[in-house]
């Protein structure tokens, strides 16, 4: 198998592409810091798959904008690899703006502080921003109500009722108006994830409709949780990207416990946060190897 270049997927326009072309999905995993980088990026390469790295408003803050920008762009050129970065959950244009200036290779800019009418003007300009910034720049948009925490929950409701869920005519209607890119609907999926590891089943008919309607590569955000069967079939519907947040953090958190709870004298931090690490990245291989259809 060669391995996958800049060349071959020069952009993540390119990236989407190559996803929607082959009826799988990019995976997409947020990260905090330098070390989480590296374990996302580790398995990707390991799997030949391009790969999506977010940075939430929050993350961002804690890393660095020009810091993460600075770390992906140094491995992307190190390795000649398709290697992108999405601005996640992003409130306002300032906040929009400030990313596509330092970089990032998409935006998305979150309505859930907003409604309908602003959502839809903001989204224009922000659209109109990346289209002028002088690169290749994606600009995602959010639809209907998916929560906004990526936190653990003591149960997950049974189901999400049908009147949070994206509209497709409204879908339509927007994407027109708009320009975007990509779509990020709710079709079920929530933020976060239940301590027993199960959340409420997607709604696939939806979604089918949506991917119809939009006529744009859609998003399935809160992914941690989904059934693997669940993941399948949306992706087999028209889900190009997948996000997942909460599993990879519970992940890296264990990793570190388990290793100073075993190791309680061992105080050098490359030691415990490599045990993260590899933790992390056995998760991100298995959502990687499951989103490209490789088991």
């Amino acid at each position: 198998m060669n391995t996958l270049t800049l060349q071959d997927i020069p952009s993540l326009r390119a990236a989407v592409q190559w996803a929607e072309e082959k009826q799988v999905a990019l995976g997409h995993f947020n990260v905090s810091d330098s070390t989480q980088v590296h374990a996302i990026v580790e398995a990707a390469m390991e799997l030949n798959v391009p790969i999506v790295l977010g940075t939430s408003g929050g993350e961002r803050d804690f890393i660095g904008v020009q810091a993460v920008v600075g770390i992906v762009r140094a491995l992307r050129e190190e390795h000649n690899y398709p290697i992108f970065l999405n601005a996640d959950h992003t409130y306002s244009y300032e906040g929009v703006v400030e990313a596509i200036d330092a970089g990032y290779d998409a935006v998305i800019f979150d309505s859930t502080k907003v409604g309908h009418d602003k959502n839809l003007e903001i989204t224009k300009k922000c659209v109109e921003y990346a289209r002028n910034c002088g690169r290749d720049v994606l600009v995602e948009a959010e639809m209907g109500n998916i929560g906004a925490s990526s936190s653990m929950w003591d149960e997950a409701p049974a189901e999400v009722d049908d009147d949070v869920l994206t509209d497709p005519a409204m879908l339509k209607r927007f994407v027109e108006e708009t320009g975007v890119d990509l779509i990020a609907p709710a079709v079920g999926n929530l933020h976060g994830m239940s301590k027993d590891g199960r959340n409420p089943e997607l709604n696939i008919e939806r979604i089918k409709e949506l991917r119809k309607e939009g006529g744009v590569p859609m998003v399935l955000h809160g992914g941690s949780g989904i059934s693997d069967a669940d993941f399948k079939e949306a992706i087999a519907s028209g889900m190009s990207t997948v996000h997942i947040n909460t599993e990879i953090r519970f992940a890296y958190h264990a990793g570190i416990r388990d290793f100073i709870a075993e190791n309680p004298d061992s105080i050098a931090p490359y030691r415990y946060m490599d045990a993260g690490k590899q933790a992390m990245k056995e998760v991100v291989l298995k959502r990687l190897r499951l989103f490209t259809m490789m088991d």
